[in-house]
């Protein structure tokens, strides 16, 4: 993916929050470690929304541990910065679920001593051992979410059910929608709609979804992960493809915008943490690893970001309202229809170069 989730600033938002100050008890964070101490400074490298000032300094005043945190806005930029030997200095990394298959390839990660590790079995069962990592031997969950639909209701009276909404109502939309600047997502979707694997490996049933989207090219406003939230607050889009965890968050500020998963499916991500090979501090990040674990600090994260949490007792302290929100943890009917985006090897190349012609054209 070329532009994995451009996050929203929630900083601001969480920077009144003392976390200090919630009786959340972090005695049994420290791994058992022989070697610890060896580093009092633990630097990582993640996604622009998952932390905050106040999270890192609880962090510190309980371990005795700073953080030192970087921040990045997709996948392939962290890629790219490690390969690159630009990330030396960091212990720990956000990959999202496709990026920890890619990285163990490329022998990046440490594969985690889950003896030092508190909290594992506190996970749903299908986290326990996820298809992209199995028994999560490089990395641990951290959140998830899937790929759909946010509308404006005053604009649009009849909700969406599935992408083909966007070709059937052309007339309405012209202008007026934007799809993820994702190669990816948008022709995973595409493909999705048409009956296909959103890793659909077979060139005429990539081709089918490249036609269908150059179908719609003529009324998209742009493909964009990122501006168009201010855009369709504004009341400048009626529809644009999106996150769950933008769609929600903003669905709760603004009632008139409403996210739908398509019910034909669609994509389910999870990001994770991992400890990278070349960590300067593999116990501090061991120490981070088990905080994040945490019930209560899952349970408070999740509930912050509106996003799912794969950690079952952090899911048990959540408020009903938010457990029952089935546009944070759909239904499992509608789960059963979405797919984990994978790596394809050297179709991706096909995928790229319909990319190419469509975005340029």
């Amino acid at each position: 993916m070329t532009n994995r989730r451009q996050f929203l600033q929630v900083t601001a938002a969480l920077s009144g929050l003392s976390l200090a100050g919630c009786g959340w008890r972090l005695a049994d964070v420290r791994a058992s470690s022989t070697n610890r101490g060896s580093r009092d400074q633990l630097d990582i490298y993640t996604w622009t929304q998952y932390t905050n000032q106040e999270l890192l300094k609880t962090f510190t005043t309980q371990t005795g541990i700073k953080i030192i945190a970087d921040l990045y806005d997709s996948n392939e930029v962290m890629l790219a910065k490690l390969q690159a030997g630009g990330g030396g200095s960091y212990s720990v990394v956000y990959p999202s679920d496709y990026m920890v298959q890619k990285m163990v390839e490329k022998e990046l990660l440490t594969q985690l001593n889950h003896q030092l590790l508190t909290g594992l079995d506190n996970l749903f069962p299908q986290f326990q051992n996820p298809t992209y990592d199995a028994s999560n031997q490089y990395s641990i969950p951290y959140s998830w979410g899937t790929t759909g639909l946010i509308y404006n209701s005053e604009i649009i009276k009849t909700p969406p059910q599935d992408w083909d909404y966007l070709w059937q109502n052309k007339e309405l939309l012209n202008k007026r929608i934007t799809l993820l600047n994702d190669v990816r997502e948008v022709m995973g979707a595409v493909l999705r709609m048409l009956g296909y694997s959103y890793n659909s490996k077979n060139e005429n049933e990539i081709r089918q979804a490249y036609e269908k989207l150059k179908e719609l090219k003529p009324i998209i406003s742009a493909f964009d992960t990122d501006a168009w939230r201010n855009k369709i607050v504004a009341g400048d889009l009626s529809i644009a493809m999106c996150y769950s965890l933008d769609g929600v968050n903003i669905s709760q500020e603004n009632p008139k915008l409403k996210y739908v998963l398509p019910k034909s499916g669609s994509s389910l991500w999870t990001d994770t943490i991992a400890i990278l090979k070349t960590a300067p501090n593999p116990d501090g990040a061991y120490t981070w690893l088990n905080f994040m674990l945490q019930p209560e600090i899952a349970a408070k994260t999740s509930q912050l970001l509106t996003v799912a949490t794969p950690n079952r007792a952090a899911f048990e302290l959540l408020p009903q309202k938010i457990q029952t929100n089935t546009d944070i943890f759909p239904s499992e009917d509608l789960l059963e229809k979405c797919e984990r985006i994978t790596p394809l090897g050297q179709i991706e190349e096909v995928y790229d170069r319909y990319w190419t012609e469509l975005t340029s054209s």
